[in-house]
């Protein structure tokens, strides 16, 4: 894996742990979400317009990615009202290269190596540990977590081709617009009322972060297969379980912490393969 991709996957995972953080420690996490998807769209509409690159084949790509990208988000908003954050995000984030690596082989003819595949099963085998190898999580837990693992090996085999296509940020920026579905089905089903109750700096800074997030994932798409990078990218479970328990005071065992680090090292693995 390039060392660029790997810093610009690295990075991302840092903005992505922080952008969930700042959604879980919302009081409402469906309307924090809402609002952090209309501050990604707003604060860089301006930079998508001057750097604008979008190829005509890129549509079909924008429109799938939008749509399970809308998906992602309504399953994750979902699941971090059910499950813990230490549960929810190593097991969908160490699940997705995984599958992203399963469902390339399959559908687009890339084979893993030997040292991907050692890679996925000590991802598998640090999963199953954050699930939990007694009864502290339950099977019906692991369903939205799962869900949400799903759409993100999805949209990262669909972005793997349209990113050639279309610059990095212009290409976020339209699938982005797709998303804003989310923030409108709230106003229809709540009101505008529990917008304006999120509309604070912790969740504009969350649009910031995770349109920044997907803009460095997209930019190393560009340099190195998929499987390697949404690895990487998900080495943000560690910081994602540490940060559970520091600042949210989640009850995260040593068991668990161990799994989120053996994902990681999962993930180191499926980098330098």
């Amino acid at each position: 894996m390039p060392t660029t991709a790997l810093v610009l996957a690295l990075a991302a995972a840092v903005l992505h742990a922080t952008w969930n953080l700042l959604i879980v420690r919302a009081g409402d996490t469906q309307a924090a979400t809402g609002v952090a998807l209309i501050s990604s769209v707003v604060l860089f509409f301006p930079v998508a317009l001057i750097v604008w690159d979008v190829e005509r084949a890129a549509v079909p790509y924008v429109i799938v990615s939008g749509l399970l990208e809308l998906t992602y988000i309504a399953l994750l908003a979902a699941a971090y009202e059910r499950v813990p954050l230490s549960i929810v995000y190593p097991v969908a984030r160490g699940t997705a290269p995984v599958l992203v690596l399963v469902l390339g082989a399959v559908l687009l003819g890339i084979h893993p190596t030997a040292g991907q595949v050692v890679g996925i099963l000590v991802v598998a085998a640090g999963v199953m540990i954050v699930r939990g190898l007694g009864r502290d999580v339950t099977a019906a837990q692991l369903v939205l977590p799962l869900a949400v693992a799903c759409t993100i090996a999805s949209y990262t085999l669909v972005d793997r081709s349209g990113i050639h296509h279309a610059g990095a940020i212009p290409y976020f920026e339209l699938t982005a617009l797709i998303t804003l579905a989310y923030p409108l089905w709230i106003v229809r089903a709540r009101g505008v009322g529990v917008l304006r109750a999120e509309l604070r700096p912790a969740s504009v800074v969350a649009g910031g972060a995770m349109f920044g997030a997907y803009c460095l994932v997209l930019a190393a798409l560009r340099l190195a297969p998929p499987g390697p990078v949404a690895a990487v990218r998900e080495s943000s479970v560690v910081i994602a379980t540490g940060l559970a328990a520091g600042l949210l005071g989640e009850q995260v065992s040593r068991l668990r912490l161990l799994g989120a680090v053996l994902v990681a090292v999962g993930v180191a693995i499926l980098a330098l393969s």
